[in-house]
């Protein structure tokens, strides 16, 4: 299990937008599982929509990319240190039900294919056993910008 703090450590998003609390299962180098505690105090939900809030689907996806890059990030070990996680491309993203405060997004990624330090992965989020979305992501680990 991965805990929030060395999750941070990874990964350079911070509040509001890192979107993974916690890894409960890690198969290096081809699969992992996180969590995603949606609370009604995420700042998005202000706007997204005040009356029946509903996360958005670009934040799911962001929050199985980032699970993704936890596990691609583990699997290089010393050739990732001081590097970032960059999201590079997404295919069949699909929606399937919407997530509303009090869901647990459960984020599960498989690695399809690697190539050197492309990524290709096949995620689905659930809530309660139930797709909420599913998507192939393709990333890379590289020189941080900035």
């Amino acid at each position: 299990m991965i805990d929030i703090k060395e999750i941070m450590e990874i990964l350079p998003h911070t509040f509001p937008f890192l979107l993974v609390d916690r890894i409960v299962e890690l198969e290096v180098p081809e699969r992992i599982v996180g969590l995603k505690n949606v609370t009604f105090n995420e700042p998005f939900f202000q706007g997204h929509f005040p009356s029946e809030p509903v996360m958005p689907g670009v934040l799911i996806v962001e929050a199985m990319a980032q699970t993704a890059g936890v596990l691609a990030y583990k699997a290089m070990g010393e050739e990732a240190k001081d590097k970032g996680v960059y999201l590079m491309a997404l295919k069949e993203a699909k929606f399937r039900r919407p997530v509303v405060p009090g869901d647990q997004l459960v984020l599960e990624l498989q690695v399809v294919k690697r190539r050197g330090q492309i990524w290709v992965f096949r995620g689905k989020a659930l809530v309660e056993g139930k797709v909420a979305a599913e998507a192939e992501i393709m990333a890379t680990i590289r020189e941080r910008e900035g």
